[in-house]
């Protein structure tokens, strides 16, 4: 018998879930707590489970904090997260941090016995939603261009080179041939694009971005 654990601060939702789960073969459902808090203080009295079924949106300790203490203190638990968020940020952030799956709170019962199995035999469970929103992240990741991302045109990424240099704005201006007036607008359009509020924080943005190499 394979024991699970629910962490959901909706207590409905989670009595509807352990209601569900306890009609299984196979599962048992060892209690359900509200919040990340809650289920470390029951892991401290070693009432471990095979499976924490966690919800991301909690107070003290939220998924995100939870999944990954657990995935560094009792990494042997699979974590599967059971959320309304379908957002890709939400799911790469639960997988990321140890989520070993994660599934919506509108899926089927059927889909929710699937998970359950697919953890247990081949340690992760990945819906064919999922799997889509993880193949487009990673081709995003792949094909992402910094220029591109922060809507650059070829005279502001040749501002910012210059900005990485030890030229004043008065030498940049006339090495690209334009008043300093025009150097201005370069450099508030590069600030709100870069999101920073300094000379030095575009060299460290460049850096970051891979956009200039000292």
């Amino acid at each position: 018998m394979f024991k699970i654990a629910i962490a959901d601060d909706h207590q409905l939702v989670a009595k509807a879930i352990a209601g569900l789960i306890d009609k299984m073969e196979q599962y048992e459902v060892m209690y359900e707590v509200e919040n990340g808090k809650q289920l470390i203080h029951y892991f401290e009295l070693n009432m471990i489970p095979n499976i924490v079924l966690l919800d991301i949106n909690m107070p003290e300790l939220d998924g995100y904090e939870t999944a990954l203490w657990l995935k560094n203190n009792h990494p042997n638990v699979k974590i599967l997260a059971l959320s309304m968020y379908d957002k890709e940020e939400a799911i790469i952030g639960m997988l990321r941090n140890g989520a070993k799956g994660y599934l919506l709170k509108g899926c089927r019962p059927s889909e929710l016995k699937l998970a359950l199995d697919s953890v247990i035999e081949k340690g992760f469970y990945y819906s064919e939603y999922v799997t889509h929103k993880l193949v487009k992240n990673l081709h995003a990741e792949k094909t992402a261009n910094p220029i591109e991302q922060l809507g650059l045109n070829s005279r502001e990424k040749d501002f910012i080179l210059y900005a990485c240099s030890e030229m004043t704005y008065h030498e940049i201006a006339d090495k690209m041939c334009v008043s300093p007036r025009t150097i201005d607008g370069y450099r508030e359009q590069v600030f709100q694009k870069m999101n920073v509020k300094t000379r030095v924080g575009i060299v460290l943005e460049a850096v970051r971005l891979g956009l200039f190499h000292p």
